[in-house]
């Protein structure tokens, strides 16, 4: 079957609101308002409005007979492509009205889906002039986006990519006469988005380049996860036009640097902006030319080498305020090379940090520029205008800006001592014991926004903060001696609130933090003896199975069989649940049940080959516990499907909410504010003493199933 030419019969098209048009009309801004150019935009070069024509009856017609054919599916592959190619070519000259029909753009999304390149370059080429107007509107939009996502299927075709860069070309060339309007428009910045993805060869629907989840980043900056942008993802990269990226970035920049404050501030072209850097991350060349445009910074300044001008640093650091450029500096500070960073530390944040921690957005700028300070030098210049701050921060609900300072200083490995100790200062004072510390952490806003907080008690029911939790957790990696009033404090608490927090899944991953740290083995298993009588209960729970798991691995003989006989109780109901075959067989809770005796064998064992290992390798506490971490792990060498899936429905669930959940006054300055900027688990380190261990142990430590799920999961 072939279509013909059109009927010359039909019914007159629809607005994108399903209404009848009028016979002509400008170009909207897909809201039903006409679009206004900004004031002061003064590009000589700027497009006239475009003039959108009624879609004539008998060509309405005929796309409502192609969509019925498809619709009917009486169409077999080989006349489809042909049949779309009909079509299109019916569509030359009529783009804009066809495209920009509320109707009719679904058939002709169906039909640039369906057609070969041929014909789908040629469409391209015959709206070139006026794509930025199909972008710019709701129903055209989307037929821009199929249109691009169309081109990328072909684009690893070698001998489609010459015909494909022409194409991209002529549109780019549009495109940088003109750019802002596009940039700032709902639809448009959307669609332009997508454009630079197809030029640098990721895909189209890429979540780290459209927009990484807030979640992503808050590990990311807690050492929880490394960087997308790390290596450019070079892995997920397709055949892309890196001389069109270029063109496109630099057209885009040199036409609107006129309007950059408008542009800072606007929350489209933020996105846009963002989605360039995240996709030049790495070619520092061309990052140095347009960051300082996009901070305002003028070439005379940077001709004299003075990186930015007092007062126009002074309306930049105030524009961090607006959600849009705090979004952008966030992407800035974590793309910009080295020496760009410096500047931006020295000469344009110093002596403002304070400041923009105190402010709802301004605070995630200053968490961005800790999260990627490079050097110790840096962190020293951060810690003097913050380090005396912790108390002021944590009362204003910035506590997103303490776990980054926390998290920065253990990365670079400098203040760590200083950080244990302004955070435990600014939690209580000098006359008070360290047994508040942690119940006060892990409800951090109830406490400090508590009258009196000498009367303050431990709020039962109450759900436990995230980002107090993820400090706790940090905390906890710290060397021993530094964390002791942290540690004394953990294990001073009462049964029935250690109890309460294991059952909270934030209060789970502080407790499961303090198993794995470099406290002694006899203040672990302190806390474990608290929770007898309630790891059956514990162990039912999605998050409570893997704090029962690490209180099993941290307590000797006795503790290990008391928890196997409470797990025994419950086997049955347990085993119907998601974590409980997994739990069970890790703690071999069926040999516990058959074979008592040869089960005690061997866990005596293990506990034996424990020791002699320690023998062999170092007998210190601190090196004990730091080689029993690694024992455990090397002893889990591989890891179940079913568990991982397990961990990811956890660590979901809990670092979503890190962001939504943060603090009461971050959640009112963010209310409108939707995390839209961006990996591998982070591995740990020493794999020659793991190997070592493994070898060692090789024969007695039979059930290994846990060491890669735990690299995957996210302590939270």
């Amino acid at each position: 079957m072939k279509m013909g030419k059109k009927a010359k019969k039909g019914n007159s098209g629809f607005d994108d609101n399903g209404y009848k048009k009028n016979a002509t009309s400008q170009v909207t801004d897909g809201t039903g308002k006409f679009k206004k150019s900004f004031k002061h935009h003064q590009n000589s070069d700027s497009q006239a409005p475009v003039i959108r024509k009624q879609v004539e009856p008998e060509t309405a017609k005929y796309f409502s007979e192609i969509a019925n054919l498809f619709e009917s599916q009486g169409v077999d592959v080989e006349e489809r492509s042909v049949i779309c190619g009909n079509a299109l070519e019916e569509a030359r000259g009529k783009e804009f009205e066809l495209a920009t029909d509320y109707i009719i753009s679904n058939t002709l999304q169906t039909l640039l889906d369906g057609c070969n390149l041929d014909n789908l370059c040629s469409f391209l080429r015959g709206c070139a002039n006026i794509i930025p107007a199909i972008a710019m509107d709701r129903s055209g939009s989307h037929v821009a986006e199929t249109a691009f996502k169309s081109l990328a299927r072909h684009v690893q075709d070698t001998e489609a990519y010459t015909i494909i860069e022409e194409t991209l070309k002529m549109i780019c060339k549009v495109i940088v006469v003109n750019p802002l309007d596009l940039m700032c428009n709902c639809y448009g910045s959307h669609v332009l988005r997508s454009l630079l993805c197809l030029c640098k060869g990721v895909p189209l629907d890429s979540p780290e380049f459209h927009g990484a989840k807030g979640s992503k980043v808050l590990a990311e900056r807690l050492n929880l996860k490394v960087s997308h942008l790390d290596g450019n993802d070079s892995q997920h990269l397709q055949q892309g036009f890196p001389s069109l990226l270029k063109f496109l970035v630099s057209g885009m920049m040199n036409c609107t640097k006129e309007d950059m404050k408008t542009l800072q501030v606007d929350q489209y072209s933020s996105l846009v902006l963002q989605t360039a850097l995240k996709l030049l991350a790495g070619n520092d060349q061309e990052l140095l030319h347009i960051i300082p445009v996009l901070l305002g910074c003028n070439k005379e300044n940077l001709a004299e080498g003075k990186f930015i001008d007092m007062i126009i640093a002074g309306e930049t650091v105030e524009s961090m305020k607006e959600p849009a450029f705090s979004h952008l500096m966030e992407v800035i500070l974590e793309v910009a090379p080295e020496s760009l960073y410096n500047n931006m530390l020295t000469k344009l944040l110093k002596n403002s940090l304070f400041e923009l921690s105190s402010h709802p957005c301004g605070n995630f700028v200053v968490q961005a520029l800790i999260s990627h300070a490079r050097t110790k030098d840096q962190m020293e210049l951060i810690w003097e205008e913050l380090g005396l701050k912790f108390a002021d921060l944590l009362g204003m609900g910035r506590s997103g800006v303490i776990a980054s300072l926390i998290a920065a200083c253990q990365r670079l490995q400098t203040h760590e001592y200083k950080c244990c100790e302004a955070l435990a200062t600014a939690v209580g004072s000098k006359n008070e014991t360290s047994k508040f510390i942690v119940p006060r952490i892990l409800f951090l806003d109830g406490y400090f926004s508590y009258d009196d907080k000498s009367s303050w008690s431990w709020p039962g029911g109450a759900k436990m903060h995230v980002m107090g939790s993820l400090i706790l957790q940090a905390i906890f990696k710290f060397q021993s001696e530094w964390i002791q009033p942290y540690i004394l404090s953990v294990t001073s608490m009462d049964a029935e609130h250690v109890l309460e927090a294991a059952q909270d899944a934030r209060g789970a991953r502080v407790i499961e933090a303090f198993l794995a740290s470099d406290a002694s083995t006899k203040q672990k298993r302190r806390l474990v003896v608290k929770l007898r009588g309630h790891f059956g209960e514990l162990a039912m729970n999605l998050s409570g199975s893997f704090t029962v798991e690490r209180c099993f691995n941290a307590g000797n003989l006795s503790l290990r069989e008391a928890i196997a006989s409470e797990l025994l109780a419950v086997r049955t109901e347990l085993s119907k649940t998601k974590q409980g075959p997994h739990l069970l067989r890790t703690l071999d809770i069926d040999r516990y049940a058959t074979k008592p005796d040869q089960w005690r064998s061997k866990q005596a064992s293990k506990q034996s080959a424990y020791n002699e290992f320690f023998v062999a390798f170092g007998s210190s506490e601190s090196k004990s516990t730091k080689s029993n971490k690694l024992l455990y792990n090397a002893s889990m060498d591989t890891s179940e499907h079913e568990e991982l899936n397990i961990k990811k429905d956890i660590d979901g669930s809990l670092i979503s909410t890190s962001v939504v959940d943060d603090t009461s006054s971050e959640k009112k300055g963010r209310k409108k504010r939707k995390r839209d900027v961006a990996s591998e688990d982070a591995v740990g380190s020493n794999r020659a003493i793991e190997k070592a261990v493994k070898n060692f142990l090789s024969s007695s430590t039979p059930d290994k199933k846990r060491h890669n799920a735990s690299n995957q999961r996210l302590k939270i």
